[in-house]
């Protein structure tokens, strides 16, 4: 369970506010439902901490409940991985985990109340009449020729549904509502219908399954929820959900209230889209790095301290709104800043010749573990003649404000000596840089000059026969546009795929890399964040990826 988090006000906490003064409830209890049909994503952690945060703010409880009415769509293991991904984010449900599914007995006998009450008839038209019949909003929707069966043979063919007696598709329920009702969701919608399909939990033992618009309401009454909060697209459907509840002798009527989804620059957020991805193995899976899901933030290297931070700077509202995906970036450069451990790594290494440095000569520096941190301490960095560092960090012919090696000029070494570049040694035939030469002034150890002069650059580097290879993905945003679900007539988000959001690379590194454990982060420095891949790592063999390179965008932009 999370520490308690400083309290966060906004319209669904002053509603409460308003039910708890009144005196209308003697504990609130929120759910958080998701059904088991893929992988929880960024989205679902806001409406998790949304739930459980309420529950935890008003001395309430919060239900982990699966919306298990599709077997068709659903799967143990989407059950198992949503349940790990609200423990990872710090949330506990306790002895409260519930399905639909432990209801359909009661919620078949609810469905008969309907019936028997002359509110629910069995129809026969088949989905392109559904469609027809229903009509537009601004047009009156046709009743059914079967709106008015006689109670006792709607009963009788609802039993029959159950019996299996029918295909799939051949009837279905439909509750009597209006069929001249402006909103399309109160005429006569579908709450069960036949489905010959093996459940996960229930196996074989039912064929008809209730439609999610009758089940949600009916979980919450029965489990006694007092708030229902759910996204922005399903405020036309609280008509329905309220009409169900006063049909039927529920326990309890819960009020639903919607709150803005989650949109994020540079993803999507449907579930649909997202298991394409998987299933066409356009990434490596549900845990992709590159993947919005909660288990691929996970081992990208996302803490859930950081996406909590993250879901309360967004804040809860009725409208909705596209947010800045450096926004969550920013949230974890904020955290690892303070707590992750440094260590020089080269990426794209190119060799530097110390000309006046002994051969064969080691030398351990002090490397500060985190400025942020004076408890951190320091540790050996071992420097000699022979080194590595960036290949940008050089330019043969630089402008004027390239404070980095060019021939002549001075820049300091990491922990280390201020050096001059003497110039650069390269291939014959294609011009590459294959070296670059300099001299150092053994007077600078640890950068500083004593005659106080002035050095603008500091570069990173490891040395060449005491640094260890170590492979690290550069991970960057799967799509290359802001609103990749923006799609002209006849494209595909798929369309706006980066081909670039993963290079591979063998990057130069301290040798003490070489035993960090997997799922341990640390800042490369000058390079960003990374993390020991928690799948693909072995002892003694870690696979490094980027959580977030260095740049804070968000950051600066909002730091006023």
């Amino acid at each position: 369970m999370v520490e308690k988090e400083e309290a966060v006000s906004h319209f669904i906490v002053d509603m409460i506010e308003k039910d708890v003064a009144e005196g209308r409830h003697q504990q609130i209890m929120t759910r958080f439902p998701p059904e088991p049909n893929g992988y929880l994503h960024i989205g679902h952690a806001k409406s998790i901490c949304l739930n459980f945060g309420l529950a935890e703010q008003f001395g309430g409880v919060c239900n982990l409940r699966f919306d298990d009415t599709n077997p068709t769509a659903e799967d143990v293991e989407y059950v198992e991985s949503i349940k790990d991904d609200v423990r990872w984010l710090g949330f506990d449900w306790e002895d409260r985990l519930y399905f639909a599914s432990d209801y359909f007995e009661k919620m078949y006998q609810y469905a008969e109340e309907l019936i028997l009450a002359g509110k629910a008839y069995v129809c026969t038209l088949s989905p392109e009449e559904f469609k027809e019949y229903r009509g537009v909003p601004t047009r009156p929707g046709t009743p059914s020729p079967w709106r008015d069966r006689p109670i006792e043979e709607n009963l009788d063919l609802f039993r029959r549904m159950r019996a299996g007696e029918f295909s799939d598709g051949e009837y279905v329920l439909r509750a009597k509502i209006d069929m001249s009702s402006p909103n399309l969701h109160m005429r006569d919608p579908a709450i069960y219908r036949i489905k010959h399909a093996h459940h996960h939990r229930t196996g074989d033992s039912w064929c008809v399954y209730p439609m999610y618009d009758f089940a949600h309401g009916l979980e919450d009454a029965i489990e006694g929820v007092t708030h229902s909060i759910c996204t922005l697209e399903f405020e036309v459907h609280r008509p329905l959900y309220d009409w169900l509840l006063d049909q039927l002798s529920v326990p309890c009527h819960p009020q639903q209230i919607e709150f803005a989804r989650l949109n994020l620059t540079y993803t999507v957020m449907s579930k649909r889209k997202l298991l394409e991805l998987v299933r066409d193995k356009v990434v490596w899976g549900w845990d992709d790095p590159r993947m919005p899901t909660v288990s691929g933030l996970r081992r990208r290297g996302y803490t859930p301290e950081s996406i909590r931070a993250f879901c309360r700077k967004i804040g809860v509202t009725k409208m909705g709104s596209l947010t800045d995906i450096a926004l969550l970036e920013h949230c974890i450069r904020e955290e690892l800043n303070a707590s992750a451990p440094r260590a020089m790594v080269v990426l794209d290494p190119v060799k530097l010749i110390i000309e006046n440095y002994p051969e064969g000569q080691v030398e351990y520096l002090d490397g500060v573990n985190n400025p942020e941190d004076p408890e951190a301490g320091t540790r050996p960095v071992a420097f000699t003649r022979e080194l590595y560092i960036e290949r940008g960090d050089f330019m043969e012919e630089a402008p004027k404000k390239f404070f980095r090696l060019k021939p002549g000029q001075e820049v300091r070494l990491r922990y280390g000596y201020l050096v001059t570049c003497t110039g650069c040694e390269k291939d014959p035939v294609t011009g590459e840089v294959l070296a670059v030469t300099c001299t150092y002034d053994p007077e600078t150890r640890g950068g500083n000059a004593p005659d106080g002069r002035r050095v603008k650059g500091t570069i990173h580097w490891v040395s060449k026969p005491e640094c260890a290879d170590l492979p690290v993905r550069l991970f960057d945003r799967l799509f290359q546009v802001e609103q990749p679900d923006d799609v002209p007539e006849g494209g595909s988000f798929r369309d706006y795929l980066n081909p670039e959001s993963c290079e591979q690379i063998v990057a130069k590194g301290e040798a003490m890399l070489l035993d960090t454990e997997a799922g341990v982060r640390c800042q490369f420095e000058r390079n960003g964040y990374f993390v020991v891949d928690e799948k693909d790592s072995q002892p003694g063999k870690p696979v490094f990826n980027r959580i977030v390179p260095l740049k804070d965008s968000w950051g600066r932009q909002h730091k006023n």
